[in-house]
């Protein structure tokens, strides 16, 4: 076993003794990991709250080349996650940040960017930015990073450029918009507008810094929200936990 060095965000916690948890932590060295933390669970322990959900601390560990778990043994707490004030919104969508790094990364696999784009996604959350274009950009940034992004201007089939002037096909199954010709014996088929097709472009540009000056009116952010549910529970072939949460306080 080697011992390595890491920043990681803290995705999931579970009770693994009376004083011991299992964490899942996304690193920006070494991607997403599994390990055993030894005495987590006591109030005083090594690990104090540097392992409590979302949080953003310094570790080490002894990376195991076999598939069980790491071994965490030393965390140090360099930010907490506590949104402003009385704010679910706030505190689902950094739950939601959390779901995503576990389910659309596989264990091992480092993404740095993607590590990045969290970080800065749940430091705005604490800052109390509006919530809805954050989340937004995470996902469509984390789709983007991974390879799953959905073509917004090209036929998914042909690579026909499509120019929305009302709605167009968006394939679910496909990966994206398809035009006229293609569209016809395809499932899983929504109907999607210009406006929700743009919004969703400019967001996706993760080296456009103009998306923040993006002024989107609740139906466009409605129907952006259901287009990506939809896609990524077929994407994962399950719904993600968090969407219920988020879809009852969206406006």
């Amino acid at each position: 076993m080697s011992s390595e060095k890491a920043t990681a965000i803290v995705v999931r916690t579970v009770d693994f003794s009376e004083t011991s948890l299992v964490v899942t932590l996304f690193t920006r060295e070494f991607g997403k990991i599994g390990a055993i933390a030894k005495g987590g669970r006591r109030p005083k322990g090594p690990f104090e709250s540097a392992l409590d959900l979302l949080a953003l601390c310094r570790i080490v560990f002894l990376h195991k080349s076999s598939d069980a778990l790491d071994l965490l043994t030393e965390a140090k707490l360099l930010r907490t996650f506590r949104p402003p004030g009385p704010d679910l919104f706030s505190l689902y969508a950094g739950y939601y940040v959390a779901e995503l790094l576990r389910e659309l990364t596989d264990e091992d696999d480092p993404h740095p960017q993607l590590f990045d784009l969290a970080d800065e996604t749940l430091e705005m959350l604490i800052a109390g930015e509006p919530v809805p274009p954050r989340v937004v950009r995470f996902e469509l940034g984390s789709l983007r990073l991974l390879g799953h992004l959905p073509s917004f201007d090209a036929c998914v089939e042909c690579s026909r450029p499509i120019t929305p002037s009302a709605r167009v096909s968006f394939g679910l199954l496909d990966g994206g918009v398809l035009c006229k010709n293609c569209r016809p014996g395809k499932r899983r088929i929504v109907s999607v507008s210009a406006g929700a097709l743009w919004t969703m472009t400019q967001l996706a540009d993760l080296q456009d810094p103009s998306w923040q000056r993006i002024s989107i009116d609740p139906r466009t952010l409605g129907e952006v929200r259901g287009v990506l549910n939809r896609y990524l529970t077929n994407l994962l072939g399950r719904e993600l936990r968090m969407h219920q949460y988020l879809g009852k306080l969206w406006h």
